[in-house]
């Protein structure tokens, strides 16, 4: 089975609630949406984030859109107002999710 990088098949976008993360996926071609729905589930974005230690992930399904949206408890070191890493609001994590591999979509 190959494995492609998931920024070659798909764009995100990241922001944040207090200490909430959430990362919403677009594929690049509507085509691909049930590939991601069967291949990026909520305990493979657990790993990719694991450094980020989120208590918990939620993901929901946004078929109208051809989107993910994954929410991300606990994941921004306590938020804007008490973090101290450079990226309070998690703009840039949407390319760690991005960095994921996943096994190549069908076709």
């Amino acid at each position: 089975m190959n494995m492609v990088l998931l920024a070659d098949y798909a764009h995100a976008r990241a922001g944040d609630k207090g200490n909430i993360l959430s990362v919403a996926v677009f594929p690049h071609d509507p085509a691909h949406y049930p590939w991601l729905v069967r291949e990026l589930s909520a305990a493979r974005v657990a790993a990719q984030f694991a450094t980020r230690r989120p208590s918990r992930v939620h993901r929901y399904e946004l078929p109208n859109l051809k989107a993910l949206n994954f929410v991300l408890e606990d994941a921004l070191e306590g938020g804007v107002n008490l973090s101290c890493g450079l990226d309070r609001h998690g703009k840039s994590l949407s390319y760690l999710l991005l960095a994921l591999c996943l096994p190549e979509p069908p076709g």
